[in-house]
C-alpha cells in the first residue's frame, strides 16, 4: 500500500497548498447545503404529528450534536497520530478544532434546552444524554485551557493528545446512553443502518443540514489551521514566499 499521501500530511507546505484549493469548495458547499436545508426544514417540511412546529429545531440541534461528537473523535485520532508519528500538523488540527467542537457542543446543549422546554416542560433535566454532552463540553474546555496553559508547544501537544484520547470514552456513552439507561431523550433520529422513522419530507432537509454542518466545519478548520501553520512556520522560506505573493496580489 502506498502511504505517500499519509506522509505528505506531515508537510506544512503541502497542507497549505492543498487546503487552499479545498477551502473555497467546502465553503460553497456549506453555504448551499445549509441554506437549502434550513429553508426546506423551517418553511416546507410538514409539522410533527406530536410536537407540531417545535420539532423544527431538530434541523440545528441534530447536526450540531453529531458534529460535536465527530469532532472529538477527530481530536482523539489527531492525538494518536501526534504521539505515534510525531506529526506537528496533528497538533495543529487538534488545537484548531477544539474551539469549533466546543461551540458545536454549546449549540447542541442550547438548542436541546429550547426543544426540551415545550417537550419535557423544563429547560434542563439531568438526563444521561444531556449530562454526557455537558461532560463533552467540559472536555473541550479542558483541551483548550491545557493547550494555552503550557508554554512549551511540544509538551502542550503531548498533554492535549493524552487528554483527547482518554476523553474519547465519553463518545460511546453519549451515543448509547438512551439504550443503557432509562432516559427522557429520544433515540437516534436516523442512522446509516436503519430506515428513517420520519417521512422523507422531514429527514431529507435534515440530511442536507448535517452535510452542510460538516462542510462548514471543514472550511472553518482549514482556515484556522492555515493561519496557525503560517504562525508556526513563520521563519520558513516557503511562508515568506506565500506572504510576498499574497501582498503582491493585493497590491
Amino acid at each position: 500500500m502506498n502511504w505517500t499521501w499519509f506522509h505528505k500530511l506531515g508537510s506544512p507546505k503541502w497542507f497549505y497548498g492543498i487546503s487552499g484549493k479545498m477551502l473555497p469548495w467546502l465553503a460553497i458547499a456549506a453555504f448551499l447545503l445549509i441554506g437549502i436545508g434550513l429553508v426546506w426544514g423551517l418553511a416546507f417540511a410538514p409539522p410533527d404529528y406530536q410536537q407540531g412546529n417545535s420539532f423544527r429545531i431538530i434541523y440545528i440541534h441534530v447536526p450540531a450534536a453529531l458534529l460535536a461528537q465527530s469532532c472529538y473523535v477527530m481530536l482523539a485520532v489527531c492525538g494518536i497520530v501526534g504521539l505515534v508519528w510525531k506529526m506537528k500538523l496533528a497538533d495543529v488540527a487538534l488545537q484548531c478544532a477544539a474551539p469549533i467542537g466546543a461551540w458545536m457542543t454549546a449549540v447542541a446543549l442550547l438548542t436541546g434546552a429550547i426543544w426540551g422546554k415545550p417537550t419535557w416542560g423544563s429547560w434542563w433535566v439531568w438526563d444521561a444524554r444531556l449530562t454526557s454532552m455537558l461532560i463533552l463540553l467540559f472536555l473541550y474546555f479542558g483541551l483548550i485551557a491545557l493547550g494555552n496553559a503550557i508554554s512549551n508547544r511540544e509538551s502542550a501537544a503531548k498533554a492535549c493528545a493524552v487528554l483527547a484520547i482518554v476523553g474519547v470514552i465519553n463518545i460511546p456513552i453519549i451515543k448509547y446512553s438512551v439504550e443503557w439507561w432509562n432516559t427522557l431523550h429520544q433515540g437516534a433520529t436516523f442512522t446509516l443502518t436503519e430506515k428513517p422513522a420520519m417521512p422523507v419530507e422531514m429527514w431529507a432537509p435534515l440530511l442536507l443540514m448535517v452535510l452542510g454542518f460538516y462542510c462548514f466545519f471543514g472550511a472553518v478548520l482549514l482556515m484556522r489551521m492555515r493561519l496557525e501553520v503560517l504562525k508556526r512556520e513563520a521563519r520558513a522560506s516557503w511562508v515568506k514566499v506565500e506572504v510576498q505573493n499574497s501582498l503582491g496580489a493585493r497590491g
